[in-house]
């Protein structure tokens, strides 16, 4: 790999009121390091040392929405609340003293309980039907109006994200997790508006929250959904079989209101539809922006050699290259591309593959996952 070659990643990018001066991005990634649901100082420092590495766009880890229960790590930080907001807001303000941009990962967990802790929430987990996975009950079924107070909760959380001086706003909707949830048919087993047989139909919710969130911070604060085919409680589960059904599911999203739509691949460089167009064929951000016409981010094990599961069973990864990265990017075939592991273990690598610095990468090893680097 070349640094000419790897000038594909620095070209500059705009959507909205967004300016990025690359094109990568730090995946969001739950560190679990917030105390009472606060992020501190050590947070702040640890997002600044990215944006002093010149990474594009910084999305934060996990932070929740304003619900009983919806985190299921005592670790994992809040988005709502005096407290919490005082924390984020310092970590913005660390974020842009260093040049960089940043926007917050809303989210709720729904029925999935953290396979990183047995802590148990002291309310009732909620899903759209009381399941955690297919035929796995877990906690209670939402209620209509539970959905409408998750959905005013998206919509402040979203609100608060742009009064604090965030640049964006990232809703998790996929993985398995609460809006992910409603997606799946498999989770999904609702009779009312908002189940269905169809993708198109289980949608609803997810449209819901996000023209809610449209309408919260108005038409030119850009705003990205994270979605996945995968799911944690199961790797091959598909939404979308076909582009026909991938349109279904995705474009009432981007007509509710999402600019940006960051589509979550173990491998980034594995074909969505390979039976259509071959074994190197579109990944999933290319289908998604060829069938929607929005900004996509891709993401998926970018500049290491193991997927991020495994990680989590103590598997380590080791650095290489980014060829297969450079020749999609080259192609238009995504937008941004999601860095994960690689910057919890190097706070420069975005730095360091700019300056073709190969040599001094630096492996992932899960030991990385105890400490805020």
């Amino acid at each position: 790999m070349s640094s000419l070659s790897a000038d594909i990643l620095f070209r500059p990018f705009r959507v909205k009121s967004l300016d990025l001066k690359n094109r990568i991005v730090m995946a969001p990634m739950t560190r679990s390091f917030a105390p009472n649901g606060v992020p501190g100082e050590a947070n702040a420092a640890y997002y600044k040392r990215r944006a002093e590495g010149e990474v594009g766009l910084i999305l934060s880890e996990g932070t929740v929405i304003d619900r009983p229960a919806s985190r299921n790590d005592p670790g994992i930080p809040f988005f709502h609340g005096e407290a919490a907001l005082a924390g984020w807001k310092r970590v913005i303000d660390a974020v842009h003293g260093a040049g960089g941009r940043m926007g917050p990962q809303i989210w709720h967990v729904g029925s999935v309980a953290s396979f990183m802790t047995e802590w148990v929430p002291d309310a009732p987990v909620e899903s759209p039907s009381g399941l955690a996975a297919p035929d796995k009950p877990r906690g209670e079924t939402m209620t209509e109006e539970a959905i409408a107070d998750t959905v005013a909760a998206f919509a402040s959380a979203a609100a608060n994200a742009k009064r604090l001086g965030f640049d964006t706003v990232e809703i998790h909707g996929a993985h398995g997790y609460l809006i992910d949830q409603f997606f799946w048919s498999g989770t999904n087993k609702r009779t009312d508006r908002y189940g269905g047989a169809t993708i198109k139909e289980r949608s609803r919710l997810a449209a819901e929250v996000i023209a809610a969130i449209r309408s919260a911070v108005g038409p030119d604060f850009p705003v990205i959904l994270r979605v996945s085919q995968w799911k944690q409680q199961d790797y091959k589960a598909r939404l979308a079989e076909t582009p026909a059904q991938m349109t279904d599911w995705l474009q009432p999203l981007v007509d509710a209101g999402v600019d940006v739509l960051h589509c979550s691949q173990r491998r980034f460089w594995e074909p969505e539809f390979p039976e259509l167009d071959g074994e190197h064929g579109l990944n999933f951000a290319g289908w998604a922006k060829k069938l929607t016409g929005a900004a996509t981010i891709s993401v998926g094990s970018v500049g290491l050699s193991g997927d991020v599961m495994a990680a989590f069973s103590g598997e380590g990864s080791t650095p290489t290259g980014l060829e297969r990265l450079i020749e999609r990017m080259e192609r238009d075939e995504f937008d941004l591309i999601a860095v994960g592991r690689a910057l919890i273990s190097d706070p420069q690598w975005a730095m360091k593959i700019r300056a073709n610095d190969r040599r001094n990468l630096k492996d992932f090893n899960v030991s990385a996952l105890a400490e805020l680097v």
